[in-house]
């Protein structure tokens, strides 16, 4: 049985769970758009090393998700259930974020070693703190508007540490490190884990759990995950974050390559950088009226198949800048709309949880969506990472090959994605049926 207040949300909270989404989405987005860059560029690593450390990182969190999924379950404190985990990780994932910029002198093999095991325990510790923050949502407000609202918050906190994340980079890497990149980047590192600090903390202390249900059993990981799977609302939002985030992540390991590379245009890295998700300030605004007209379905299909369309335009408008940012702006508006639909589908598949099978699970569910999430980063920036490996490329003599290999990945890679996650979002099974789930779940309570 589902234990409900009514209170509202009132307007520091709706702030405070934007600013969480800073706190734990601002280093890792620097991570996601420069950390390729900085191994191979700065720190001298070869790029299928890098690849691999990616893609391995990311596909062991299978595991480490899914315990800390089953442990959000499990607890019960007078924090809460979520919130324990927001005050307790914000110190070592500040600490951890410096140190993955920081690569020691040595051989080769140690250099490895030590961009895997920091990288690996960032992994691990943001785990800890993003899981239950995702979990956070449907524990705050039952009512579908108010979840559009915090999704639309939460969007404004991904574009913020976007911006930031991005465009701010490398100037201040130019400002701090007076030419010295090493100690650029380790100067931003700092900056950027003490924002982190400051955001999680306005988090743990501001957001409430109102929902919860009432004497959760604490039941075996096997069936929980059998019911999950058989979930169809959280399927979908499985899938279609993780192609989000590929393409995402495919994105920020590109676009400084394309944009020195193929462009020939380097101060276009600040515009690009921050628009591939950047242009989630304004499509926080825009999103809710997109979705209140035609549903989450709908909706997300017809933006992501007009992000296609433009995308496959951009080739075409290569010699006039003006032109190709002014399109390209458009298609990351339109691609963008969609994440503030990835937050509420999470929510959502909460309560669809419930209405099938009873219990809520809000943990394990997340754990899940963050997988897809984690997973899906590593497949777009592994493969960046091994399209580099494939194509010899080397900074200082790019190759006419490794560039038209850049440029139509960035191209017909993203249009593909583009499409995939339109299809995905078609099998989406709420649109109409959050009333029926409430007074279902409500009669049930009775």
């Amino acid at each position: 049985m589902t234990a409900t207040t009514a209170e509202p949300l009132r307007l520091t909270e709706r702030l405070s769970y934007g600013m969480g989404d800073v706190a734990f989405s601002l280093p890792y987005n620097m991570a996601s758009a420069f950390l390729l860059y900085y191994y191979v560029n700065v720190a001298h690593l070869p790029a299928a090393g890098v690849g691999t450390i990616f893609l391995t990182a990311r596909l062991l969190d299978a595991v480490i998700d899914l315990l800390v999924g089953v442990a959000i379950d499990r607890t019960d404190t007078r924090w809460g259930r979520t919130r324990p985990y927001f005050l307790f990780t914000a110190v070592p994932y500040a600490v951890l974020f410096v140190a993955l910029f920081m690569v020691p002198a040595g051989s080769e093999f140690v250099r490895l070693a030590y961009a895997f095991l920091t990288f690996k325990a960032l992994g691990i510790i943001m785990s800890l703190g993003s899981i239950p923050y995702t979990a956070l949502m449907p524990m705050m407000t039952p009512r579908p508007d108010d979840r559009i609202r915090l999704s639309g918050m939460r969007s404004v906190g991904t574009s913020v540490s976007v911006v930031l994340g991005t465009a701010a980079t490398m100037p201040l890497v130019g400002l701090f490190g007076g030419g010295n990149e090493q100690r650029g980047f380790q100067a931003v590192a700092v900056l950027f884990a003490g924002i982190s600090l400051v955001a999680v903390f306005a988090l743990f202390r501001n957001c409430k759990e109102r929902v919860s249900f009432v004497g959760a059993p604490k039941a075996a990981i096997g069936p929980v995950v059998r019911a999950m799977v058989r979930n169809k609302a959280w399927l979908v939002s499985f899938a279609f974050c993780l192609v989000y985030f590929i393409r995402f992540g495919a994105m920020m390991a590109t676009t400084p390559y394309f944009a020195i590379d193929v462009l020939h245009r380097p101060w276009m890295i600040s515009i690009m950088l921050p628009a591939v998700a950047g242009m989630l300030l304004l499509s926080s605004f825009v999103a809710p009226s997109v979705f209140r007209r035609l549903g989450l379905r709908r909706g997300c299909v017809t933006v992501l198949l007009l992000a296609a369309a433009l995308f496959l335009v951009l080739p075409m408008l290569e010699a006039s800048p003006p032109a190709f940012i002014a399109c390209y702006l458009g298609a990351m508006l339109a691609s963008s709309i969609t994440i503030t639909a990835a937050y509420n589908m999470v929510a959502d598949a909460v309560d669809y949880h419930e209405w099938r099978f009873g219990t809520r699970n809000e943990g394990i569910l997340s754990a899940g969506v963050s997988l897809a999430t984690k997973v899906g980063m590593a497949i777009g920036s592994a493969s960046i990472a091994f399209l580099l490996a494939a194509v010899a490329y080397r900074a200082e003599a790019v190759t006419p090959g490794a560039a038209a290999a850049i440029r139509w990945f960035y191209y017909a890679g993203t249009a593909v994605l583009l499409a995939v996650q339109a299809g995905v979002a078609w099998s989406w099974p709420m649109d109409g049926l959050h009333a029926t789930i409430r007074a279902d779940i409500a009669a049930r309570a009775a």
